[in-house]
């Protein structure tokens, strides 16, 4: 099942992933059931995205796909950073009114996804797309925006592949859409990715 925030539902031994800044467990955002059509599986593996969110303490590097604060957790499969056998821990939330407080709180959110499945046009390097009309570039930037699973991704900056390796999109986020908090800077798009054999994956955002 995939789905946005709650809580993991593992396949395997819980692989709570830690923070390299602070040691303490990452925020769960999501998790994307590896299903066909859009993955090779025929079902029974899961990809878990994971993100260091600490309202009491900034911590920088989330947006890098080596920089020990965020996770791409997949089971089965090889996953070799830090982490604890915890089942639960800290999840998505939004902020919202409370009766009594002056401030918006933090609130617990769980969603379930219903896919819709739609056309793209595949990835094409910065290289040939520096050829094309603005009207062409804007035409395919309309193409692949918003957030989704699977397909191409649609950069807000230059192309960012994880390096090295040969990887595909597992999920699109854009932050200036979805129902809950996820701190991906400026009006920012998160973008995890899973190698070809569909075994570990990486996760890196860009900003505005």
């Amino acid at each position: 099942m995939t789905k946005f925030g709650g809580q993991p539902c593992w396949l395997k031994a819980p692989q709570w992933p830690l923070s390299r800044a602070t040691g303490q467990p990452m925020r769960f955002i999501a998790q994307v059931a590896l299903e066909a059509p859009l993955f090779a599986g025929t079902g029974g593996r899961m990809a878990y995205l994971f993100m260091t969110d600490d309202p009491e303490q900034y911590v920088d590097g989330t947006w890098e796909p080596e920089g020990g604060e965020n996770a791409v957790v997949v089971q089965p499969g090889h996953f070799t950073g830090p982490a604890v056998a915890l089942a639960q821990g800290p999840s998505l939330y939004r902020m919202a009114e409370v009766a009594g407080e002056v401030q918006l709180q933090p609130q617990a959110v769980e969603f379930r996804v219903q896919l819709r499945f739609v056309e793209e046009p595949g990835h094409q390097p910065e290289s040939v797309r520096g050829e094309w009309t603005q009207e062409q570039q804007e035409s395919r930037a309309r193409a692949l925006e918003g957030s989704k699973v699977g397909g191409t991704p649609g950069f807000l900056q230059g192309d960012e592949f994880p390096q090295p390796g040969d990887w595909k999109l597992l999920l699109q986020l854009d932050s200036t859409t979805v129902p809950f908090y996820v701190n991906f800077g400026d009006a920012g798009i998160g973008y995890a990715f899973i190698d070809q054999a569909e075994q570990e994956g990486r996760f890196l955002w860009q900003c505005c």
